[in-house]
Order: C-alpha cells, then structure tokens, then sequence
C-alpha cells in the first residue's frame, strides 16, 4: 500500500517561510509526477504546483516567484519551499503522487499552514 506522509506545516507571520516534505513509502515502482495542492476552508481544492520526474516544473500565477517545487527521486520525497507567505496562502497542504504504472494517483493527508497578517 502507498503512503505519503506530509511535514513541516505549522504557523508563521506574513512574509516568512515555510518548508514542506512529503515522503512517499509502500509498494513503489515508478513514481512519475509528484504535487502540491491546497484547500482553503469552503473552496476547492486547488494546484499549487507540480513537478515532473525529470524535473520540469508548473505553478499556478498565485505562487509564482514566491514558491519553489523541488524532488529528491531516491528517497522519493517532494519538497515546497514557500517565501514570501501571505494571510492568502492559508489553506491545508496536500501531497499528490501519480503512478503511470498502477494507473493512479495517491493523496497524503494534509499539513496545515497559516499565516498570520
């Protein structure tokens, strides 16, 4: 069974910094896009960003410049490294995983992050 476990969530005022991971663990094969996606309360959950296996990256227009997806392929974990936070930027953060191999893709739970104004 796959599992991804999220870390480093937790409080902070406006314009500080965050570092968030995600280990993936279980029954791996090939993990080939990994994400970051964040729900804030009463709205859909929304990408935040999104790395390839290779290495190519996206972000959506509202963290552009501030965030930054990284992957560590051999100890398959996925890293957000957020300056910058804003108030805005309050949501729980999600860890998504997609395997070509088994056809789908797998959630972590979920780590909180808040930013206080």
């Amino acid at each position: 069974q796959v599992q991804l476990v999220e870390s480093g969530g937790g409080l902070v005022q406006a314009g500080g910094s965050l570092r968030l991971s995600c280990v993936v663990s279980g029954s791996i094969f090939s993990i080939n896009a990994m994400a970051w996606y964040r729900q804030a309360p009463g709205k859909q959950r929304d990408m935040v960003a999104r790395i390839a296996r290779g290495g190519s990256t996206n972000y959506s227009d509202s963290v552009k410049g501030r965030f930054t997806i990284s992957r560590d392929n051999a100890r398959n974990t996925v890293f957000l490294q957020m300056n910058s936070l804003k108030p805005e930027d309050t949501a729980v953060y999600y860890c998504n995983a997609w395997f070509s191999t088994l056809g789908r893709d797998y959630w972590g739970q979920g780590t909180q992050v808040t930013v206080s104004s």
